[in-house]
């Protein structure tokens, strides 16, 4: 929340050197408006809990709410930091799922990450 204050006490520091202090206002609020609305919407749609199963993985949101499910069907990995999931669905289709290394515990990222190379193979 602090970062978004900033932006927008930054957005209305620039503007009012231009128009007035008055007249940036409305213009400030509506970047304040969107930048929360923006924050909700992506606090919502973060993982908030996963589950490794055998016949693959299952992501929920914070609110409990399904986010993907599917068989792991490939993976990419950048140095122990970042890992990009492809989950195929029941239907077939694929959804690419990030992760970075600090929001799981070690061994389950590790986990995820054996999972996701010997699908890759496959």
């Amino acid at each position: 929340m602090l970062c978004i204050l900033i932006a927008v006490a930054a957005f209305e520091a620039c503007l009012a050197a231009r128009l007035g202090v008055w007249q940036a206002a409305p213009a400030a609020l509506a970047v304040l408006a969107s930048l929360v609305l923006a924050a909700n919407h992506h606090w919502r749609a973060e993982p908030g809990a996963l589950k490794i199963g055998p016949d693959g993985l299952t992501v929920w949101n914070r609110s409990g709410q399904l986010l993907a499910e599917g068989r792991i069907a490939g993976c990419s990995q950048w140095s122990g930091r970042l890992l990009i999931l492809a989950l195929a669905g029941a239907s077939g289709r694929r959804r690419a799922l990030l992760i970075a290394a600090d929001a799981l515990p070690a061994a389950a990222f590790r986990e995820l990450a054996v999972l996701g190379r010997r699908a890759a193979r496959v």
